[in-house]
């Protein structure tokens, strides 16, 4: 059954839309005069791509990572259970939790309503529903399996952001460290060292080394400082406008990947994500070279994303995936491993979803020992610059009471 975006007052006054489902528009008003609300407009809901669903940067998306896998679990429960996919989309538009995520539902469910099938009402929608999953739920209507399929597809972005979490949760200490130590550090230098070291100053006595070093760098924080942040910001800004050219981002991005700890842990990260993503859609029943590709637009480093689609190229003239692989030197040789043994057993999507789980395991294995080295390191280093500003300060005091005796 259709839905419908009405307008309505009610009988007092007031004005009220929602979505209500009819057989068509003029049964639509009925259903709205039969709840005593008097239609202004009653509009049919589609999915066609307004500029909503293309989006614009500063709207939020309907889903967040974690809702979206939520949302994906609860939708395979109940086609699994045997519920039909419309009814299925009608008990979770009635659960939605925001008029938003109500009316993208109403918007799929209308789509499938019409006779589109579910991928393609999905594909409307491209904020929400990347490219991947589009490509698995088509897979799943194929194969007469949608329910599995959608389960798989909640495992993968459970597992997916479950491994996000883990690294962000990793590098978070040390980030907060470094940002707090050096606003002490600003701090100390714009506005301590000034008061201590003018009583100095007036002395007119000759001052330590040290400490007229760290007044020249007060000085220059302090007259300054505005312009070295905006010339920061700038080379900032600029920077992001050069990696949005594909020769400059796949140039930085293959040196990212050289760093010597920062560089294994990204290249673990895309291989770990290549190859889940690729076990998903294999074992989805995607064809290989269709897959392959939906696996390399889901990869950050550019570097990376390159070589994933001279692999399709390669796989396409008839080379096994695992040499095509091996040819690659940014990806693990793990990867490459697995998936010739996968070929030969004729269970690639085992293979390759075991390397995924061995490399996300070896990725955060990594962020820890990371974390761990970080955060020693940045104490003693900030709390190096805080003992120097502090003997900036110390030594003329020191000295003066060496004149003194």
């Amino acid at each position: 059954m259709p839905a419908y975006k009405y307008e309505a007052l009610t009988e007092a006054g007031r004005n009220t839309s929602g979505l209500i489902e009819a057989d068509n528009p003029r049964a639509a008003r009925s259903a709205l005069r039969a709840r005593a609300l008097v239609p202004l407009s009653v509009e049919p809901v589609t999915a066609q791509p307004t500029a909503e669903n293309r989006g614009s940067f500063f709207r939020r998306r309907v889903f967040n990572t974690t809702g979206r896998a939520v949302w994906t679990r609860q939708l395979a429960g109940l086609v699994s259970s045997g519920l039909p996919l419309e009814r299925a989309l009608s008990v979770l538009a009635e659960e939605a939790e925001s008029p938003r995520q109500h009316e993208l539902i109403a918007q799929l469910k209308a789509e499938v309503n019409a006779g589109s099938p579910f991928a393609r009402a999905l594909a409307q929608a491209p904020r929400e529903f990347d490219n991947v999953y589009c490509a698995v739920v088509a897979a799943g209507e194929q194969s007469g399996a949608l329910g599995p399929v959608l389960d798989r597809l909640a495992d993968d972005l459970e597992e997916r952001q479950e491994l996000r979490g883990k690294l962000i949760g990793a590098m978070a200490y040390p980030i907060i460290v470094a940002l707090i130590s050096m606003g002490i550090v600003l701090f100390l230098t714009s506005y301590v060292v000034p008061q201590v070291a003018q009583v100095f100053t007036k002395s007119k006595q000759t001052l330590p080394l040290l400490t007229v070093f760290m007044l020249g760098v007060s000085s220059f924080v302090r007259n300054w400082g505005w312009l070295a942040a905006i010339v920061l910001a700038a080379g900032f800004a600029l920077f992001r406008m050069a990696l949005r050219g594909e020769a400059f981002r796949q140039s930085f991005d293959a040196a990212w990947l050289r760093l010597p700890l920062i560089g294994r842990l990204a290249r673990g990260y895309n291989a770990a994500r290549f190859a889940g993503t690729l076990a998903m859609l294999a074992g989805a029943g995607v064809p290989i070279l269709k897959a392959l590709q939906a696996a390399a637009e889901t990869l950050s480093n550019a570097a990376m994303r390159q070589d994933a689609l001279d692999t399709v190229v390669l796989v396409r003239e008839g080379a096994p995936l695992g040499s095509a692989l091996s040819d690659k030197k940014r990806y693990p040789g793990l990867l490459a491993m697995f998936a010739r043994l996968g070929e030969q057993t004729g269970q690639l999507p085992q293979m390759l979803d075991r390397a995924a789980r061995q490399l996300s395991s070896e990725v955060q294995r990594r962020a820890m020992t990371l974390a761990t080295l970080l955060e020693p390191l940045l104490i003693v280093f900030m709390g190096g610059i805080v003992l120097v500003i502090v003997l900036s300060v110390m030594l003329p005091i020191i000295q003066m009471n060496s004149w003194v005796k």
